[in-house]
This record gives structure tokens, C-alpha cells and sequence, in this order.
């Protein structure tokens, strides 16, 4: 007697329409803006923690260096979690995590108290951030897939500007150090909700549409980095050099503008948000450009060079030339800046689109596709290691030169740092173009869309 149910293979179900695609994606990047906004929280918060809480600079990079310490063990560990418990309990997890470490962080003024929030978050956000990848490979692998990371990324970037702009829109909570810090808690309720909404529209899809698989798991193999050749290390001391010298600037970036310039906080937060804004708008942009005319190695010369008279510009020159500025959202109020760190910010905004746009896609032309996830997730776990220093060292050289609101020029050493990290860079992209325009080249200059087409 044959059996009255039909089993409906996965396979013969339909595809998702792009609407549906297109909403999932919002969802999960929901996430991705709770977890910058609250990362990015703590510039335009630095100069009031060392106010009221009598926190020196070290403590305040200490704050971001927690942060960029926990992923190193998370890299380690892989995506073993994702693996064992799937995309959805995972994000919600991560997000839970994230949730977690940002009430953690607002809960007291003691900094080691704030500094385990800090830990505990940077554990949810950096998984969180492997495990959207990882939903967005599996809803649209083959289907506009670079795309939907671009969308994804500036999505979560807009967190970043929000949060460095805060005091324009919500000025009067930096009368305490505590109320910045339960707005953003407010803005991470988003890693929860986010993941929640997506796990809905997961399951009712799982019974209507044919879905497709979980992208690859960036994660440390021990055995797969003997075979990265030289371009792949000089990938990586670019990527530990340049990463450092943005990050670790921009956590005390507000409270250097506002002592060396004598700005008020919601116009040096203004300012600091050029260069998210350039961000934006670049990242993609040049993605498509690499893609079009190849050359990555020279373009990402260019990148680096770009960045290296920035912080020599904003230690040296001083411009009598003021300029008004109102950036082009609703909430930005018309400020003034002196000419040249308006410079100095679209520079650095220029530079931190065209790098990183080139720089992670760059390693699969590298490294075999069997040892993708090990290279990228080395490269992420040393580039973690560089930021959690580079916090903790700049913080250092402020203290130690007295820097501060009656002492602007201690800032100096910071900004000598960051500019010879800004050089290491070139020489790493300049070693990196040597070798790929040789007989060991793996394509970077030459691989374009219609090479490959």
C-alpha cells in the first residue's frame, strides 16, 4: 500500500525571491549596526571618562584593546560554535553575548568592570560578525553575493557615523559618562532583535524555498600556514600595519581634536565622521575599480602613501583658514573646522576605503581555496593583535607626554607613531608589488573581470 504523504525534496523547491533575500540581509546587518554603533561609542566619550572618572589614556585604549584581544581566542577556536549549533542559534547567541558585554560596560565606573565589558563584548561582536558572513553566504552565494557584503558593510558603518556624531543628536547625554553608554546599549538590543527576526524568516523559508549552503568558516589551521607564500606575509604585515594606524587613532581622535583645536564635542565628533562618511561611499566604489583594471598592489601603494602625511599635517601645520562644513544627514549641524583636518579626515577617508576594499579579497587570489578560511582568519587574529596594542601604546605615549587640554603638543608622539606605522604600510605595499609584477605573482595586477570573464 503506498504511503498518502509526499516528501518535498529541498532541492526541487524554489529559490527565494530577491525581496525576501533583500529583507533577510536587513535583518542581519540590523546586527552589524548595533555592534559598530557600540564600538565606536567611546571616542566622543574619551575626554569625559578622563574627566569625571579620572581614567588616564591608557585606560582608555586599554578600553578598545579588551576589545581586539578576546577575537584572538576566538579565531583560535574557529567557527566550531557556528559548525555544532548552526547560523541562526549562532548569530542569536553572538548577539546575546554582545548584549551582554554593552550592559556590562554601562553598569559601573569602575574601569575593570567597564574593561570585562568591554572583553565580553569584543568575544559576541567579532563571532557575530563571522556569523552574519556566514548566513549571508548561504542567501546569496551566486547571487550577488559581493554586493550584498558591500550593503552589509556600509549598513554597519553607519552605526560607526552615528555613534561618532552622537553628541550632535544627543548632546545632552555626555553631561555623564554613563548616558552615552546606555544609548548605545539601546542601539545593541539590535544584536538580539536582529538575529531573532532573521531565525522567523529562516525557518518559514527552510519550508518554502530551496536554500543554499553556509559559506566556509574563517578559522586557523596550524598546518595550512607553511604553504602561504611571501605575497600572502606581505599581505598581512599591511594589513597589521595600516589597521593600526586608523583604529587605534580614532579612539582618541574627539578628545585630540577637541584639545588641540579647542573644538566642542558634537563639531570634533562631526569631524571624525568624514571619515566614516568617505567610507561609505569608497569602499565600494573601489572595489568595482580593482575589479575593472586589476593593479591591486599599486592602488593599495597609493592608499598607504595617501595616509602617511595625514597625522604630519595634523601636528604641524596650522591653518588660519576656517571652513564651515555640514554633512549630509539630518541630524548634522552646520561647525567649523580648521581647512586641514578637513583635509586630513577625507585623506585618512580615502585611504581607509581603498585599502580594505582591495586588501581581503586579495588573499583568495593568494592562497588555495582549501587554505582560504586559515588565511583569513590569521590575518584577522594578527590584525586584532596590532589594534590591541597600538591602543594600549598610544594611550601610553599620551600619558607620558602629559597629553591634554593644556598640553596639545604631547599629542605628538601619538601622531609620530601612526605615521610611521602609515609608512611601514607603503613598504609592505611596495614589497607586495615587486613580487606579484614577478615570476611568483599570483595575478593581483593582471586578474580583471574580463580577464576572468
Amino acid at each position: 500500500m503506498a504511503d498518502s504523504t509526499t516528501t518535498v525534496r529541498p532541492e526541487t523547491l524554489p529559490a527565494p525571491s530577491t525581496a525576501y533575500r533583500w529583507t533577510v540581509l536587513i535583518f542581519v546587518s540590523l546586527a552589524m549596526f548595533g555592534n559598530y554603533y557600540f564600538y565606536d561609542a567611546l571616542s566622543p566619550l574619551a575626554d569625559i571618562l578622563q574627566r569625571q572618572l579620572g581614567f588616564s589614556d591608557r585606560n582608555i585604549g586599554l578600553l578598545n584593546s579588551f576589545y581586539s584581544i578576546a577575537p584572538i581566542a576566538t579565531v583560535l577556536i574557529g567557527g566550531v560554535i557556528i559548525d555544532r549549533i548552526g547560523t541562526r542559534k549562532a548569530t542569536l547567541l553572538f548577539g546575546a553575548i554582545c548584549l551582554a558585554g554593552a550592559i556590562l560596560t554601562a553598569a559601573t565606573p569602575r574601569f575593570v568592570v567597564m574593561a570585562s565589558g568591554r572583553f565580553i563584548f569584543g568575544m559576541g561582536a567579532e563571532s557575530l560578525i563571522v556569523s552574519v558572513t556566514t548566513a549571508l553566504a548561504k542567501w546569496f552565494r551566486g547571487k550577488e553575493l559581493s554586493f550584498a557584503f558591500g550593503i552589509n558593510l556600509v549598513i554597519a558603518r553607519f552605526g560607526t557615523l552615528l555613534a561618532q556624531s552622537s553628541p550632535s543628536w544627543a548632546g545632552s547625554a555626555y553631561n555623564s559618562w554613563q548616558t552615552p553608554w546606555l544609548i548605545g546599549v539601546g542601539f545593541v538590543t539590535l544584536c538580539v532583535v536582529g538575529p531573532i527576526l532573521y531565525w522567523i524568516l529562516e525557518v518559514r523559508a527552510e519550508r518554502h524555498y530551496h536554500l543554499g549552503h553556509a559559506g566556509e568558516i574563517d578559522k586557523v589551521v596550524a598546518r595550512d600556514m607553511l604553504q602561504f607564500g611571501r605575497s600572502y606575509w606581505y599581505l598581512v604585515g599591511l594589513c597589521l600595519v595600516f589597521y593600526s594606524a586608523i583604529f587605534p587613532f580614532e579612539t582618541f581622535a574627539v578628545k585630540f581634536f577637541q584639545h588641540q583645536q579647542r573644538m566642542p564635542l558634537s563639531d570634533a565628533g562631526l569631524l571624525l565622521s568624514i571619515l566614516t562618511a568617505c567610507t561609505m561611499v569608497g569602499t565600494p566604489l573601489f572595489g568595482l575599480l580593482a575589479d575593472r583594471v586589476g593593479k591591486r598592489a599599486l592602488l593599495m601603494i597609493f592608499g598607504s602613501a595617501l595616509l602617511v602625511p595625514v597625522y604630519s599635517i595634523m601636528g604641524y601645520v596650522h591653518s588660519s583658514v576656517i571652513i564651515h562644513v555640514r554633512l549630509p544627514w539630518p541630524w548634522s549641524t552646520l561647525f567649523v573646522a580648521p581647512i586641514h583636518l578637513v583635509a586630513s579626515m577625507a585623506m585618512m577617508g580615502v585611504a581607509f576605503s581603498l585599502v580594505p576594499a582591495i586588501i581581503w579579497p586579495s588573499v583568495a587570489y593568494i592562497v588555495d581555496q582549501k587554505t582560504l578560511g586559515t588565511a583569513l582568519g590569521l590575518m584577522t587574529m594578527i590584525q586584532n593583535m596590532g589594534m590591541a596594542s597600538f591602543n594600549y601604546l598610544l594611550g601610553l605615549a599620551n600619558d607620558t607626554a602629559h597629553a591634554g587640554e593644556s598640553n596639545p603638543g604631547g599629542y605628538l608622539p601619538m601622531l609620530h607613531i601612526l605615521t610611521a606605522l602609515a609608512s611601514l604600510g607603503v613598504v609592505f605595499a611596495i614589497l607586495l608589488r615587486r613580487r606579484e609584477t614577478g615570476p611568483h605573482g599570483h595575478g593581483l595586477e593582471t586578474i580583471t573581470t574580463r580577464s576572468s570573464g
